[in-house]
């Protein structure tokens, strides 16, 4: 096993182009790590680092920023307005005729929702950092500021996003992996470290079963996780064309499990956390009413909570199907095995293969959405037994660091595929 891990990665290196890719993207994740470590003015950093340690859901959104949010660094909001404003774009092609039909215009449908996702990111950045700034005003940890350096911290803090979101874009165009995965797993490996060793500083040092039961969950979720990016329905493909004598081989087309990838999670993340981010602001309201109506949010939304497991569990399995839908194309799937004089055994091509595959598509993403959101929430159940309280916090970020990982090592793979390929045509 180790020796073919080796072997893979040494093959990997060899190559001049993915070896090429991987240190622009490396280079591009260390400027963006020393960028988040860079503070905006104003803030009472010590203060600021407290009520983080002291509340379970910032802290969540802090291991999601790579601990950017805990220092208050120009690159505070990271990517979270980038990824509202993807989720608010798939939702309008839905709602909107012309939207749904730009999307499925190929490549340039594709390039105008992207133009689209990025004109909404930067109102949205505006609006996140005024939040931003009226919670660590109500907390005492930033005093009010007068228009103008008010309008300074607005704008540093959007262009840290916005700058988040081209470091995404040119991870995606000049080096390897997901942009936008890769950007918040760098943040969540930068701070996972910290997360765990503060889990196990929390078990006492005599209570040998719960640390035994701490890395015992920790390597049953990478274990699960990894089994269920990999897990894969071959579907059979003939060909009925003809060379000479000899027919074309059969062959599969796999249908993984989990064809979204780490996508539901952060989007399902994105939207969870909504709620209790309204109530904080909404806590010291004057009005009494409402205060206490903020107070049973914020209750109710507690990562420890039931309901915000639930709704987290949702969130993930709906983003599952939806982003499915996105990513795989059942009727282009079936119109270009038609073209390529493909069909599945004891389908017909056309309509009848396409709803063949959407039905197979429905099946597996069931099994493959319940058991991603079964992961997700898996360690908050854990929590109140073992008595750490970042193991949710963990799981989650372990769920994203792997899940990424898998998806830039399928990609390398991918493209040493391709190569060995385009040398066999030659």
């Amino acid at each position: 096993m180790l020796n073919d891990i080796k072997q893979f990665f040494g093959k990997a290196f060899k190559s001049p182009e993915i070896r090429k890719k991987l240190l622009i993207t490396a280079g591009i994740l260390i400027v963006f790590r020393l960028m988040a470590h860079i503070p905006a003015a104003g803030i009472d950093r010590v203060s600021l680092q407290r009520l983080f340690s002291g509340n379970a859901l910032l802290s969540l959104l802090d291991v999601f920023s790579g601990g950017t949010l805990a220092n208050f660094s120009i690159m505070a909001l990271g990517l979270t307005p980038y990824i509202n404003a993807s989720i608010i774009i798939q939702l309008m092609t839905y709602v909107i005729p012309s939207l749904e039909e730009l999307s499925k215009e190929g490549e340039y449908g594709q390039e105008k929702m992207n133009q689209y996702t990025r004109y909404i990111t930067v109102p949205l950045a505006i609006l996140q950092s005024f939040g931003m700034y009226t919670l660590l005003k109500s907390q005492g940890i930033i005093s009010s500021l007068s228009a103008l350096p008010l309008i300074a911290l607005l704008i540093t803090m959007t262009t840290g996003s916005v700058l988040a979101v081209w470091f995404g874009d040119l991870i995606e165009e000049y080096g390897i992996g997901n942009g936008t995965s890769t950007l918040i797993f760098a943040g969540i490996v930068s701070r996972l470290p910290v997360t765990v060793s503060q889990s196990l500083i929390t078990i006492s040092s005599q209570d040998y079963l719960k640390i035994a039961i701490f890395l015992a969950v920790a390597l049953m979720i990478i274990g699960l996780i990894v089994f269920m990016n990999e897990a894969t329905r071959q579907v059979p493909i003939n060909y009925a064309r003809r060379l000479g004598r000899q027919t074309l081989g059969a062959s599969y087309l796999p249908l993984r499990l989990n064809q979204a990838g780490v996508i539901p999670i952060i989007f399902a993340v994105s939207l969870v956390l909504m709620p209790s981010l309204i109530s904080q602001f909404l806590a010291n309201a004057p009005n009494l009413k409402v205060a206490q109506i903020a107070t049973k949010i914020a209750t109710s939304f507690n990562p420890q909570s039931f309901s915000y497991n639930l709704v987290y569990f949702l969130l993930v399995f709906g983003f599952t199907y939806f982003y499915t839908s996105v990513v795989f194309n059942p009727e282009k799937i079936a119109e270009n095995l038609q073209k390529s004089g493909g069909y599945i055994p004891g389908i017909r091509p056309g309509k009848q293969t396409e709803e063949y595959l959407t039905a197979i598509l429905n099946r597996i993403t069931l099994a493959g959405a319940a058991f991603l959101g079964f992961i997700a929430i898996l360690p908050s159940f854990f929590q109140n037994a073992i008595g750490v309280q970042n193991l949710a916090i963990g799981g989650t970020g372990i769920l994203i660091v792997v899940s990424v990982v898998l998806e830039l090592t399928r990609d390398m793979e991918a493209q040493l595929v391709m190569k060995r390929y385009d040398r066999f045509i030659r």
